[in-house]
């Protein structure tokens, strides 16, 4: 006998159902799936909550594909284990879907916000972002050009139609140099984009750490001793050092006592942190990751040359906006912002490949002492 009647057909929204009744028994200070908006309302999905569509959309892009050929701090890394843009989120959301089953907060969320956050970056990372943003009237700004992707030029021009929870996640993930941990810094966020925005932070440091070590652009007697001591010599010390931080400093988000000191304006609001020992000497280690490594590299041969493609490749297609797929030119509005929008979505390869055909040995120097 079947081990279903053949007069029984499954009900697979019973699927969803399921999955929102576990989301009852979440922190009560977790997003729930079934207070989510999208712009555009849709029919609900028999199997997924509405953050499970979300992180399935995300993955499904053609940014997303991109990502695993443009660059987290090295230019166009030659090596087979050095970090691309596509490891790094998927290592953020991985820390995120940590800190958020330990504290009983939505896993889905995070993994969609952590998956989405750094669509909008162009090629070469933070080298190209930055002649963009100088380049642009309004400036540009990768997490600004995030929401632009799943909102507008995705699909073709029709969007994701996320839901408000994740884009809001992405809109706020960035954080400035410097001291980057504070309650203001947050307050208007969800615990899940909170999460995103330590974890981003808390992964590229560790995997960046282990590329910077990799390459020999700082030896281990290098970096700070209160850091080592702290968060250990591997990778995978750091990791569990700063998830386990997080999840104990910010106790109170599961709900399970009383939440003490955390106040504002009114209202109790528990926040995602780490503990003031460790976050000073988080912050300290970022500031020395900025001071030895993210700024030299963006200041080295390869980062100038970089620096130097994104620049020539908008103003060649800003001349020339004929050459920019017509539904890109008619969403993006200008030339110039259309040229922004073509610049970014390259990925290192193309954009090399590309500035040698507008430029002919404009990418000389891009590989110097690498190969």
């Amino acid at each position: 006998m079947d081990t279903i009647s053949r007069n029984t057909k499954p009900n697979l929204n019973a699927v969803r159902a399921r999955l929102e009744q576990r989301e009852e028994l979440l922190s009560p200070f977790a997003s729930r799936s079934v207070d989510s908006a999208r712009a555009n309302p849709e029919e609900p999905s028999a199997t997924r909550t509405e953050f499970q569509r979300d992180r399935d959309r995300v993955v499904h892009t053609n940014s997303f594909r991109r990502l695993k050929h443009k660059s987290q701090v090295f230019v166009a890394p030659q090596g087979d284990h050095f970090t691309t843009r596509l490891t790094h989120v998927i290592e953020v959301s991985q820390v995120g879907r940590s800190i958020a089953r330990g504290l009983n907060l939505n896993e889905d969320l995070v993994e969609a916000i952590g998956l989405g956050h750094d669509l909008g970056h162009t090629p070469f990372g933070h080298i190209g972002e930055d002649v963009l943003n100088q380049m642009l009237a309004d400036g540009f700004h990768h997490s600004r050009h995030s929401v632009r992707l799943i909102t507008q030029l995705e699909k073709d021009g029709k969007g994701l139609n996320l839901t408000e929870h994740v884009i809001d996640g992405i809109r706020n993930h960035s954080k400035p140099e410097g001291q980057f941990l504070s309650r203001s810094a947050v307050v208007s966020l969800s615990l899940e984009a909170q999460i995103v925005r330590i974890s981003d932070a808390l992964a590229y440091l560790a995997h960046d750490i282990l590329d910077a070590l990799r390459s020999d652009y700082i030896k281990p007697e290098d970096l700070p001793v209160e850091a080592v001591e702290a968060l250990g010599e591997r990778h995978s010390q750091r990791v569990d050092a700063v998830v386990r931080d997080v999840v104990e400093s910010s106790w109170d988000c599961t709900g399970e006592i009383d939440v003490e000191d955390s106040t504002v304006e009114g209202e109790e609001k528990p926040w995602i942190r780490m503990s003031p020992e460790l976050g000073n000497i988080v912050t300290d280690l970022r500031v020395f990751m900025f001071e030895r490594f993210y700024h030299p590299i963006s200041a080295s041969v390869e980062g100038r040359k970089a620096a130097a493609i994104v620049g020539v490749l908008f103003e060649h297609f800003n001349r020339k906006p004929e050459l920019i797929p017509a539904w890109l030119r008619e969403l993006s509005g200008s030339t110039d912002r259309a040229a922004a929008d073509y610049v970014c979505g390259m990925t290192d390869n193309y954009a090399l490949m590309m500035a040698e055909q507008v430029k002919p040995g404009l990418s000389d120097g891009v590989f110097q002492g690498r190969i």
